[in-house]
Parts: structure tokens; C-alpha cells; sequence
């Protein structure tokens, strides 16, 4: 059974590009590229649209290196990502990759696009390639994770989500990933600790508060389970699981109608939120 996205994957990995001789480019070319280069490397970040225009600029003139053209189909990639465009980033990422076979960002950055289409085992074998290629990348560990956790396969999430924490400790959102997934095995203590590592790393953070509320709902913990999903909604106010777990801890406490009304509109905004309490382990 697949079990629904709820994390973001760590996207994406892009690459400086750095200007090369131009040959017999015109001069208006010349006065142009500087611009593009800095717009495909993601200078400006008020829209995709701007770094996809950069790349392409970039790709059609005619005057780029091999090596550049990889990171500009990735980077374009990256941008088709950025707006949910995921199989023109697809097609993007592999010229980056047919151009280099040993580019390792641009399989972790297919592998998360492929994720976001739901596309799981072709994303799992991008991540692997990636970690084949560049074992030390943190980002591609923990991307696999949450795609082993999408699937529902627990123990390779854990497995890679350690790895991850291995590789960068200071990276919060895996740290979040394993809280979750510990939690919904019921290793709930480990779960705790996972959770409160991430917020001391980066407080605040909605998915990390909701992680926690979950942890501390499956410990009975209502008072607490409520506080964090509280704090997360503040956050973020449509956040389903934080009020259908909110909810649940509301209707323990013998708050029926604040519970009821948490759980209706966790279901308003997500129809299947019940099965995937059910699939967590709560009910």
C-alpha cells in the first residue's frame, strides 16, 4: 500500500555555472550571458519562471560548454521542480544526465521528482545511484528515507534517515523524518528524542510540532499532544493531521465538541485523513 506524502523532499541540488570563453559569440550575446548564468544559477528567487528563462537562454545560444550544459538542464530542472512541473523537470534532469552519467545531483533531483509524481521505486533508484556516486550526500539519503516512509517501509526509512543524521547532525528535517517514522512504529521514547533534537536545531517548524503531537497522542499524553498540535496549527492553520490528532486528544480529554469540531475540518481539508490515522496506528 502506498502511504501518502507528507513530508517535502529536500530539494533540490543545483550547481554554479561559471562563465566560459564564448568563441565567436556576437558581442550582444556577450553582454546577454553574464545575466542569463546568474538567472540559471537561481539569482533571482521571485519565480521559477525567471531561472527557467536564464537556462534556456543558456541551452539554445549555442556557445556552452558539455559541462555547462549539465548544470543547466539541471538547474532548469530544478526551477520545472520549484513549480510542480515535475515531468518537464523529469526530461530535464535526464539531458543533465545523459550529458554526465556520473552527475550526482541530477539523479537526486530526478529521484525527487519522480517522488512527487508518486513514482516511488524510480525515485528510490535515483537516490541509490546518487548515493552510489556521492556516498556523502546527506540530502539524497534522507530523500530516500522519506520515500521508503511513503511506501510504508519503516526499517529502510530509519535506516537511511541514521545514515543521514550521520552524515549532517545539524540537518532538522531528517531528524523530524525519523521522529515521525519511530513514532509510527511506536518507538515512541527514541520518537521524543528525535523530536525534540529538530526543534532545538530550527523551533517552530509545523511538521516537526505535528511529529511530536503525534508521539505524545499514541503515549496518552493528551495535555502535551494538544499543546504541540496547537502550536503547529498556529503555524500552519490547515494542517490536517495536527487537527484530526488535536481532535482525537480533545475527545480523550472528554472535550466532545471542540474534538468533533477538530476532526471535521481535518476531514474537510483531507478526505482520507482517518485511514491514515488508522495506518499510524491511531484510531
Amino acid at each position: 500500500m502506498k502511504h501518502r506524502a507528507r513530508r517535502s523532499a529536500f530539494c533540490c541540488m543545483a550547481s554554479a555555472l561559471i562563465l566560459l570563453s564564448l568563441g565567436g559569440v556576437s558581442a550582444a550575446q556577450r553582454g546577454q550571458t553574464p545575466k542569463h548564468v546568474e538567472l540559471c544559477n537561481g539569482a533571482d528567487r521571485t519565480s521559477p519562471d525567471i531561472q527557467i528563462d536564464g537556462c534556456t537562454a543558456l541551452i539554445t545560444s549555442g556557445a556552452q560548454t558539455p559541462r555547462s550544459l549539465v548544470i543547466a538542464y539541471n538547474n532548469r530542472g530544478n526551477a520545472y521542480t520549484a513549480k510542480g512541473d515535475y515531468d518537464r523537470a523529469v526530461q530535464d534532469y535526464d539531458e543533465s544526465i545523459k550529458l554526465d552519467p556520473n552527475y550526482a545531483r541530477a539523479f537526486n533531483n530526478r529521484g525527487v521528482a519522480y517522488q512527487k509524481k508518486g513514482e516511488y521505486d524510480r525515485a528510490i533508484d535515483d537516490f541509490s545511484q546518487s548515493i552510489k556516486l556521492n556516498p556523502q550526500n546527506a540530502n539524497a539519503f534522507g530523500n530516500r528515507a522519506q520515500t521508503y516512509l511513503n511506501k510504508g517501509e519503516y526499517d529502510r526509512a530509519v535506516q537511511d534517515y541514521d545514515e543521514a543524521i550521520r552524515l549532517k547532525p545539524t540537518f532538522e528535517a531528517v531528524w523530524n523524518g525519523r521522529c515521525w517514522t519511530r513514532a509510527i512504529v511506536g518507538e515512541l521514547q527514541a520518537a521524543l528524542a528525535d523530536c525534540n533534537e529538530a526543534l532545538r536545531l530550527k523551533p517552530d517548524v509545523a511538521a516537526t510540532l505535528d511529529s511530536r503531537g503525534l508521539t505524545y497522542l499514541k503515549m496518552g499524553q493528551w495535555d502535551s499532544a494538544i499543546d504541540d498540535y496547537s502550536s503547529a496549527l498556529r503555524v500552519e492553520p490547515k494542517l490536517a493531521s495536527s487537527l484530526y490528532g488535536r481532535g482525537l486528544a480533545r475527545l480523550k480529554k472528554g472535550d466532545t465538541t471542540g474534538g468533533n469540531a477538530d476532526i471535521a475540518a481535518a476531514k474537510a481539508i483531507e478526505a482520507n485523513i482517518v485511514a491514515d490515522f488508522a495506518r499510524y496506528g491511531v484510531q
